[in-house]
């Protein structure tokens, strides 16, 4: 049922704007306004924007603002739909066909309506997409964050205007965040204050693993030894090596869960020890880790894989599952290092580092995993991001230091 108020249409999931107006929440409310601009859906898996924004609104009024879709018939419009912990998702709807510049015009369009309806004490632009600048970047705020979470233009079908957008984004930014120490080293010299922020980890979520054994249904009937991975599968899997490593140990079970994106699903190898499960919620994980005896990192070693840090590395610690990697930069340094990960480079050495994983007691090993993840969290993480803030925003450190500790009260997000 939608009920209707004025511009407004009501809808059981949240607002939609109907085709030339826009939607406004923020009435009444004097938080700042924090503008996420991403290319990464909200919905899609719950990965560092969620954790990082769902502490956010406990200080700001945050507001995603999504890449565009296409619908046939409609008129442009922009949908806005409420999430739990009063976070609105901004996503432009466009009739098929339009894209280029009449697509960049109307994001600009509506963007600057959104803005105009919004009275916010100060505002906050936090940038995911540098091609988000092709219709912000004339905007003023009170800051601007890059959250460089992992190098876009390395992607399969990056736009050939990304590095320009993010020149741009880099000259205009206040504070620029990195996703991992390497694409740090990669970063640094290019703007005055830029902060390595890897990923960090919600511990009390994963480690029900430990604890728990429910095994989902899609999973309760796969015999083990079971070698496990959750994540989005796309180019940067290394489906030849999975082929491989299913071949060499036709025992093995290998439980795959996670959406396949932009790369042909009829590709991934087909082996009756290969178990591709599709897209599973944050929630669930824990129990399907649960019943994991490996972790199964295959990362292809490519460009879109260069500075990437997993954030499921020390969730797969954090669940009590030991970890075996191909040997990305940000997994051998630290987690390769302290021997809390066996990074392996061929399908010989997968099989044998995830033998030596199974005969090995894991007492031991979990204590130093447990030391080594009692100094990172999402919580400390985005506690230090918001001393940053404050201090760009010009902020009495007190304020920033409470808002930051309040952070700490933030329950795990919703589903992946």
């Amino acid at each position: 049922m939608v009920r209707r108020n004025g511009d407004i249409a009501f809808s059981p999931r949240g607002l939609t704007a109907e085709p030339g107006s826009y939607v406004s929440l923020g009435a009444g409310r004097r938080k700042p306004l924090l503008l996420c601009l991403s290319h990464l859906r909200w919905d899609f898996v719950w990965q560092r924007p969620q954790h990082l924004l769902s502490r956010a609104a406990r200080d700001f009024n945050v507001v995603v603002f999504e890449e565009p879709m296409w619908r046939a018939g409609v008129s442009p419009h922009l949908e806005v739909t409420r999430r739990d912990g009063g976070i609105r998702i901004a996503v432009p709807i466009l009739p098929e066909g339009m894209y280029g510049f009449d697509a960049t015009t109307e994001q600009r369009r509506m963007l600057e309506r959104f803005l105009a309806a919004e009275p916010a004490p100060s505002r906050i632009f936090w940038y995911y997409t540098p091609m988000a600048m092709s219709f912000s970047g004339h905007l003023p705020a009170d800051a601007v964050i890059y959250d460089n979470m992992d190098e876009l233009s390395a992607f399969c079908g990056a736009s050939p205007e990304m590095l320009a957008n993010e020149e741009d984004l880099f000259a205009r930014a206040d504070l620029v965040f990195t996703g991992g120490m390497s694409l740090y080293e990669a970063k640094r010299h290019r703007h005055p204050s830029v902060h390595p922020f890897p990923s960090s980890i919600d511990a009390a979520h994963f480690a029900r693993a430990r604890t728990e054994r429910r095994d989902p249904a899609d999973q309760a009937a796969i015999p083990g030894p079971r070698l496990g991975f959750f994540g989005v599968i796309d180019e940067r899997m290394d489906i030849e090596l999975v082929g491989a490593v299913a071949d060499a140990r036709p025992d093995w079970q290998f439980v795959m869960i996670g959406p396949v994106v932009k790369i042909d699903p009829a590709s991934l190898p087909q082996r009756p020890n290969i178990h591709w499960l599709g897209g599973k919620r944050y929630e669930e994980l824990p129990s399907y880790l649960s019943g994991w005896d490996i972790g199964f990192m295959p990362f292809a070693l490519n460009d879109a894989t260069r500075f990437i840090s997993p954030t499921k590395t020390p969730e797969f610690l954090a669940a009590g599952v030991p970890v075996v990697s191909t040997p990305i930069t940000d997994v051998i340094r630290p987690y390769g290092q302290r021997n809390l990960v066996e990074i392996a480079a061929d399908a010989g050495e997968v099989v044998a580092a995830a033998e030596r994983l199974m005969a090995r007691p894991r007492a031991p090993w979990l204590q130093r995993v447990d030391r080594h993840l009692a100094t990172g969290s999402w919580d400390a993480t985005w506690a230090a991001m918001r001393r940053l803030i404050g201090d760009a925003m010009g902020e009495p450190d007190d304020l920033a230091v409470a808002s930051g500790a309040a952070a700490s009260t933030i329950a795990a997000g919703p589903a992946e």
